[in-house]
């Protein structure tokens, strides 16, 4: 192709496709990689629900599940990204781990403002087939300068974020950004904006893996990343809903 593939999706970039597309036998396809994706999405919800019972009848042991999920996923997002072959293996279990993770978060959320998980699991879903039905309209059209501005906002907000930790082993906070006030809550729009427009990247990214004939292996690694931004995605309205609801 004469376009090279851009997303800011760290499990997604422009030379995976193209650097596994001299596979023989059988090959990557749009419906596969639908199906794949489907049964991730299965797993982070056992593996959620489960944590979540677990973390409202022991809070207790919520800490430790997200202590798990989170080592664990990033773990095994990184054999993923970097041993793509894994992927029949590496990404049912971080869909497991995350789910671990995502379903004790969320019961924290939810027992302080009952019904916050459900939204944001609507919104998060919501936000999915919208954009998917807006992309493939054509509606949005992925140029470069579009990913441009994705991949450059999504590397600005991954900045702030990874400084905000540092800083904040020296006693330095962004309250004001952190926080339930208009600043806090107009920055959580602006990210979960962008999480949304990450979408549109992978949609655009995994239909050109399917022209390129990938191995079939790269079903499980595309759904892989699919499910890195919609648990972004969904953190980040999980993150703006209780900003929300902590002022009223």
């Amino acid at each position: 192709m004469a376009q090279l593939m851009r997303t800011s999706n760290p499990a997604l970039n422009d030379r995976i496709f193209r650097n596994e597309a001299l596979a023989f036998g059988d090959v990557m396809t749009l419906n596969g990689t639908v199906n794949k994706t489907g049964l991730l999405l299965v797993f982070t919800f056992a593996a959620a629900a489960w944590s979540w019972n677990a973390a409202t009848t022991t809070p207790d042991r919520a800490g430790t599940f997200m202590a798990l999920g989170a080592i664990g996923g990033f773990i095994a997002a990184l054999a993923t990204i970097f041993m793509k072959s894994w992927a029949p293996v590496t990404a049912p279990i971080y869909a497991v781990l995350e789910g671990l993770l995502l379903g004790s978060i969320s019961a924290l959320f939810e027992a302080r403002y009952p019904g916050i998980a459900i939204t944001a699991v609507g919104l998060t879903f919501g936000t999915l087939f919208a954009l998917l039905m807006v992309y493939r309209t054509g509606i949005i059209r992925v140029t470069d300068k579009f990913r441009l501005g994705v991949v450059a906002a999504t590397g600005g907000i991954a900045l702030f974020y990874f400084l905000s930790f540092i800083l904040g082993f020296f006693g330095v906070h962004f309250t004001s950004v952190f926080g339930s006030g208009l600043i806090g809550i107009g920055f959580s729009l602006v990210v979960v904006g962008v999480a949304a427009m990450n979408l549109i990247l992978d949609f655009d990214f995994i239909e050109r893996g399917v022209a390129f004939g990938s191995p079939k292996y790269m079903e499980w690694y595309s759904g892989f990343a699919l499910l890195v931004t919609l648990i972004w995605l969904y953190m980040e309205i999980l993150r703006l809903l209780s900003k929300l609801r902590s002022r009223d």
